[in-house]
């Protein structure tokens, strides 16, 4: 596979049900990546996501069509925090790992908010040493650890706190 294969754009409301899926996908097979849960949005309306996409930049990588890969940037709402975005909900389908689909989806994620803001945060399970790589390779720096931030069963999972400075 080719990287030329891979082809990265903004997702919009007609993107929903692809996003959807892939997004469950991943909710199911990784649910320590994630904040929310596959029992949260499982019943999550179509309708509702498509809005979410037409109102979010949302990033999706598409192999031959089909979406492998997904991530999103959210920006500080208020005058004290709108000079910081934040990459959420990144996730690459296990068939597609290895081809560079994560770090096509960062790098547009990271021009998107080169664009809008100052500082770009991110956070990803310590354990997650693959992610960890790449976001260094992208110049993230460690700023803290969040032990216990999640609670899946028993079981805890500590996440990474990682920051590029774009501007300032």
């Amino acid at each position: 596979m080719t990287s030329a294969a891979l082809q990265v754009r903004r997702l919009g409301a007609g993107d929903a049900a692809a996003f959807q899926a892939l997004r469950l996908g991943g909710l199911r097979l990784n649910p320590d990546a994630f904040g929310s849960s596959w029992e949260e949005e499982v019943d999550r309306p179509l309708e509702r996501t498509a809005a979410s996409l037409a109102s979010a930049f949302v990033a999706g990588c598409e192999k031959d069509g089909v979406l492998v890969g997904i991530g999103g940037l959210r920006i500080g709402q208020s005058v004290k925090t709108r000079h910081r975005g934040g990459i959420w909900g990144v996730y690459v389908d296990p068939r597609a790992r290895g081809l560079g689909v994560g770090k096509r989806l960062m790098a547009a994620l990271i021009a998107q908010a080169r664009a809008e803001v100052e500082d770009l945060t991110l956070t990803v399970s310590a354990h997650n040493e693959a992610a960890i790589a790449l976001y260094r390779s992208l110049g993230f720096e460690p700023y803290g650890l969040d032990r216990r931030a999640l609670k899946i069963g028993e079981d805890y999972v500590d996440e990474l706190l990682m920051r590029l400075v774009l501007a300032g």
